[in-house]
């Protein structure tokens, strides 16, 4: 497959296919998240919110070789060399067991101090946390082998092999507990469930694998090409290992300083909101290697025109969604968690809803930084970021608890944006006030659309909760129908269009 050949049709595509891949398991959730708690009480689900937390954290452990597996694989499309394929592919798999043993050994190591000391975990739920963090464990190779072979079909742009199996696997993320529930299962067994489930995606990734590049069926491994996949995997290295922090480090000052119930009404609105990444989160795994092989080949102008595309997109998908959520954030907490809920995590939704917005702006520079060859530079910023956010942090959620959380992570998410940008604007030489100038309509429409939400707030108080969500999603409908005849272009409307007669 040559990269020559992509198109916005293309990208918009497998964009919306993410979207589908994560935005399915996302509806799942928020069905199944009211019965995991119920069942399974405030202080066991706070504990599985951990569980689910370092399932994705524990990729720290592959020293960035999945995303420079992915950067590897996409240049080399782009430039017809298939044959180096296996053993690209092969030395980063072959790197990631042995980096996944040792994940394995660490967390069997640390167990005691996490829960006997780190933790505020009843002792009642002791032994409980101890099969949990043991059994998590198994799954770090698991996990870092999986994140290498689905790398590959990214760089491959095969986006509907990938969610394929990644809708079913998210899914699972909700399902299994309710299953084991189901069956009786305490905590350990639900997370014996889920990585049953990780280890079936493994293999499904692997014959996808085997059936696009048949040339892997011959192992092969180069200390060349692992040098330099360790060069690029260095500084995505300090990444993965400090931007979980920066993510998940209020969870574990919640759980310390607060209480597992205090971190259950953070980790719920939390998962509901951060889950609506899917739209940025998809298109930054779609653009990443596209960025790496229009850099590969020198396409400098097909970059910046996708990367400010990519920014009209976000703010037309995600500034609605956080304009509505600071309207009816109490009604939809009340609706679906019910009223402690409702009391306790309202203001938490609110200020974590402008957060993801913000958050979700920065997914664009991010990816173009490492496609580009630099990532260097958001590791360096994480590097800066983190103490002064572990001191904030602390200190806001020792005096505000989980609102003061929400405060710090929204913080801690514009400084890093602010440090993206800047960084994209100084390396490419783009000129803010163009870019500016491209997306003042977006920015022009969202102002208008939170002036009309600010000016009929005193009137809505009076609706029902229901009557308040139908009101608010009539709002979002209109605002849909204005971009799609004023805000998009003829290009926008019509790989649109196609997409939606598919």
């Amino acid at each position: 497959m040559r990269y020559l050949n992509i198109t916005g049709r293309l990208i918009a595509r497998n964009t919306l296919l993410n979207f589908a891949g994560q935005g399915v398991p996302l509806v799942i959730g928020v069905v199944a998240l009211p019965f995991i708690i119920q069942k399974l009480g405030t202080d066991r689900f706070g504990l599985l919110a951990l569980v689910w937390m370092l399932l994705g954290y524990v990729t720290i452990f592959d020293l960035g070789l999945g995303r420079a597996t992915t950067k590897f694989v996409a240049e080399a499309l782009a430039r017809g060399e298939t044959n180096r394929l296996h053993s690209i592919i092969w030395s980063a798999v072959t790197a990631q067991v042995l980096l996944g043993l040792i994940g394995t050994l660490i967390i069997l190591g640390s167990t005691p101090l996490l829960v006997e000391k780190v933790l505020n975990i009843s002792e009642a739920l002791r032994d409980e946390a101890r099969q949990t963090f043991h059994l998590l464990a198994l799954a770090v190779p698991v996990v870092l082998v999986s994140g290498s072979f689905s790398g590959v079909l990214e760089a491959a742009q095969r986006f509907d092999w990938i969610n394929a199996v990644r809708i079913p696997a998210g899914i699972a993320m909700f399902l299994m507990p309710l299953i084991g529930l189901a069956l009786g299962f305490q905590l350990p067994g639900i997370v014996a469930l889920l990585f049953l489930a990780r280890l079936g995606s493994l293999v499904t990734f692997i014959i996808m694998n085997l059936r696009l590049y048949p040339i892997l069926r011959t192992y092969s491994v180069s200390r060349v090409l692992l040098r330099s996949l360790f060069t690029f995997g260095g500084w995505v290295t300090v990444s993965s290992v400090v931007s979980p922090l920066l993510v998940y480090l209020d969870r574990f000052m919640i759980g310390s300083l607060q209480s597992m119930e205090a971190l259950a009404h953070y980790a719920a609105p939390y998962e509901m909101i951060t889950r609506l990444r899917v739209v940025p989160s998809g298109l930054m795994m779609v653009l990443f290697p596209v960025f790496s092989a229009l850099e590969g080949v020198q396409a400098r102008e097909r970059l910046e025109r996708y990367f400010v595309r990519a920014i009209k997109y976000i703010m037309l998908t995600m500034g609605p969604i956080a304009l509505s959520l600071g309207l009816v954030a109490e009604d939809v907490l009340q609706l679906w968690l019910g009223n402690d809920f409702a009391a306790q995590s309202t203001s938490v939704l609110q200020i974590l809803a402008w957060g993801v917005l913000i958050n979700s702006l920065a997914y664009i520079p991010y990816a173009l930084l490492q496609g580009i060859g630099r990532p260097d530079l958001p590791a360096r910023f994480h590097l800066v970021e983190l103490p002064l956010y572990v001191g904030v942090a602390w200190l806001l959620v020792a005096h505000g608890g989980i609102t003061g959380a929400a405060i710090a992570w929204t913080l801690r998410v514009s400084v890093d944006a602010l440090l993206l940008f800047g960084a994209i604007f100084r390396l490419q030489r783009l000129e803010p006030g163009k870019i500016f100038q491209q997306i003042w309509p977006t920015i022009t429409a969202l102002g208008g659309l939170g002036t009309i939400a600010w000016m009929v707030d005193p009137w809505s108080k009076n609706l029902s909760a229901w009557e308040h969500l139908g009101w608010s999603l009539l709002l979002l409908v209109a605002f849909a129908w204005l971009s799609w005849k004023w805000l998009l272009d003829d290009t926008d409307r019509k790989v649109l269009g196609h997409l939606l007669k598919r």
